[in-house]
């Protein structure tokens, strides 16, 4: 491999949550083949719901603008509904509060804790005084970091709760980066984003951001590269 930058030597950096500090993309891809694979069988939808559609429609999006592509794919148009909605309700909201339900019940069941390599990279980029920042699609991120023992550490938390106040485009529009260096006061054309998702990395890319790491967790090192990863690692261990 060679050299890796410094990450220390940026005005910030920016990490998502699910599947780079957390291993919560494990429990929502749980969460989304448990609920999709019944929602499939109970529409008669074709084909059935696989693997490949979490990292091409629903890793990294908002969780509504997931549900829309996913079934979009399937050449499926549901009305959009409200936020609101019961999770019995077929609509992209409903459905999408139905995923969410599964997901609750998991983390509350289990528990999280974040991976040991990208803790210790936060607590080193902290011992340098280097701003951090979570940037994540999921309405759940502060509920994950709470259960993570690990809110504390970030002070820019740009979510999915934010993005939705504020009307932002899901990733992989630039937008949600865009914003989260603008909450934390940095440049992006001078900061580092740190993604394990297609959607993420392209969004880091398009706000200009200086240095994009792709962290694979089975997206793929040459998917994410072509998505705009300037780096691709397996662990952000090799960092510290």
């Amino acid at each position: 491999m060679a050299e890796l930058p410094d990450l220390t030597r940026f005005d910030g950096v920016l990490f998502d949550l699910d599947g780079v500090l957390t291993p919560t993309a494990e429990v929502h891809m749980h969460a989304w083949e448990s609920m999709f694979t019944e929602l499939f069988s109970a529409w008669g939808i074709e084909p059935a719901y696989a693997e490949g559609d979490y990292f091409e429609h629903l890793d990294g999006k908002k969780r509504y603008d997931g549900v829309a592509s996913l079934l979009r794919s399937r050449d499926v148009e549901v009305p959009w509904g409200n936020p609101s909605d019961d999770p019995s309700a077929d609509t992209v909201c409903g459905i999408g509060n139905r995923k969410n339900v599964v997901f609750e019940r998991v983390l509350r069941a289990d528990g999280i804790a974040a991976y040991p390599g990208s803790l210790a990279l936060v607590e080193k980029l902290q011992a340098a005084g280097v701003p951090i920042a979570v940037v994540s699609s999921s309405k759940n991120a502060r509920e994950v970091l709470t259960a993570a023992g690990i809110i504390d550490r970030f002070p820019v938390i740009m979510d999915g709760v934010v993005a939705e106040a504020e009307h932002l485009d899901s990733k992989p529009a630039p937008d949600v980066f865009a914003r989260a260096a603008e909450m934390l006061g940095v440049d992006p054309r001078h900061s580092a984003a740190v993604e394990d998702a297609h959607s993420g990395v392209r969004s880091a890319a398009a706000a200009g951001y200086g240095l994009v790491v792709g962290v694979d967790r089975g997206a793929g090192e040459a998917a994410l590269r072509e998505a705009g990863a300037h780096v691709v690692v397996d662990d952000l261990a090799v960092f510290v």
